[in-house]
């Protein structure tokens, strides 16, 4: 398999994210539900074109676009899971680690939803998101590496990504992309020319 870039050079835009938080983070958005958000990593991963990754959800039975995420374990940092989550999810760890969210993003979950999953712990999530740059070849994703995911994936342009996703995550993946834009654009070649 290529190489793993877990210690890959990051964009002026990273920061050193350090251990991770606790297993839980307290809510303090003052909605209302006192049920705190479960930590969590987003990847957005861009090929050499400059295209984001997408996976339609298997356990949704629609249309349900996201680019890869899940839990941290305890004790577990970010960059560690980011890593973790991207090679059970989509079967490959073959990239560079472009940059990291300079903040944690939180979303809630419908409430009929939050209370069916995680057995009704969480109200949400909160999210460490990764710009991951691709760096192997369609070939080495396998979406049946670890627990399927996916039924399927496609590559995106970056401009239409918030339309394919889920609503309560539209709000999440619209700073995401205003975070990460200037990285979704085609790789230069070697001798720096964009393809």
């Amino acid at each position: 398999m290529g190489k793993k870039s877990g210690k890959g050079k990051k964009s002026g835009k990273s920061k050193k994210s350090g251990k991770s938080k606790k297993s839980e983070i307290k809510n303090t958005s003052g909605k209302g539900d006192p049920r705190p958000y479960r930590p969590c990593v987003g990847i957005m991963l861009l090929n050499a074109a400059g295209e984001v990754f997408v996976g339609n959800r298997v356990d949704t039975g629609d249309d349900s676009w996201q680019m890869p995420q899940g839990g941290i374990d305890r004790g577990e940092d970010p960059r560690d899971a980011a890593l973790r989550e991207l090679k059970e999810e989509v079967g490959t760890d073959n990239v560079r680690i472009l940059a990291e969210a300079s903040r944690w993003l939180d979303y809630d979950l419908p409430g009929d939803l939050s209370r069916r999953i995680w057995k009704g712990r969480y109200r949400g999530q909160t999210q460490r998101w990764f710009a991951m740059r691709f760096l192997g070849s369609d070939a080495e994703i396998d979406l049946d590496h670890h627990h399927r995911e996916f039924t399927a994936y496609r590559w995106v342009p970056i401009d239409r990504l918030i339309d394919l996703i889920i609503p309560f995550k539209r709000d999440v993946y619209q700073q995401v992309v205003e975070e990460f834009r200037d990285l979704a654009q085609p790789e230069a070649g070697p001798g720096g020319e964009k393809p």
